[in-house]
């Protein structure tokens, strides 16, 4: 299992090469299954807005899926090499995916082999909680499982900066997970082998 975690993903030129340089093939080659964030529209889906934006981070058109939270059947099985999840509000982008019940067949894609990308939202949904991210994101979505997928079993703190000092101590103390903080510019790679 491998993660690729940070604040900006694609948006941030330091966060780019960086998952760039840590991707098992180069970009280009690279096959994706992109998940929209809580925003996405059929519409925005069908009309190519998501390919477009990928391909410009350097992946090639033929490589990318983008997930229809409306039509979750043709992405299992895929044959690719990534899932990336970006940023927007982590509460709706997990409760989309957790709707399409698509949430495990992540955590089966990632168990074998493919790696995960994510940036900001997508970093908290990889963890193992997000409960805390209700003090940077509102939920306005209803959730009430606060888990994330657990694909790291700790949580993080996107777009660290000092303000955010006091929320990574409080958590720290409180020991119930790890904490990983990452400013705009931070990425970290997680294995488990």
């Amino acid at each position: 299992m491998k993660l690729i975690l940070s604040s900006c993903d694609f948006g941030n030129p330091e966060s780019a090469k960086f998952i760039c340089d840590h991707l098992c093939k180069s970009i280009e080659q690279s096959r994706v299954l992109f998940f929209p964030n809580e925003k996405a529209t059929e519409d925005k889906i069908k009309n190519g807005k998501y390919e477009n934006r990928l391909s410009a981070f350097g992946f090639r058109k033929k490589n990318i899926y983008v997930f229809n939270y409306c039509n979750p059947e043709p992405f299992y099985k895929l044959d690719i090499d990534i899932i990336y999840i970006s940023g927007g509000n982590t509460f709706g982008t997990l409760k989309r995916i957790r709707d399409t019940g698509f949430d495990k067949a992540i955590i089966d894609y990632v168990g074998n082999g493919v790696t995960y990308v994510g940036g900001s939202a997508g970093a908290h949904i990889a963890s193992a909680d997000i409960s805390h991210v209700a003090k940077y994101d509102i939920d306005t979505y209803g959730l009430t499982d606060f888990s994330g997928l657990g694909l790291y079993n700790g949580i993080m703190i996107c777009h660290y900066n000092d303000a955010r000092e006091s929320d990574l101590a409080q958590l720290k103390s409180e020991g119930k997970y790890p904490v990983i903080a990452l400013r705009d510019n931070e990425s970290i790679v997680i294995r488990d082998e």
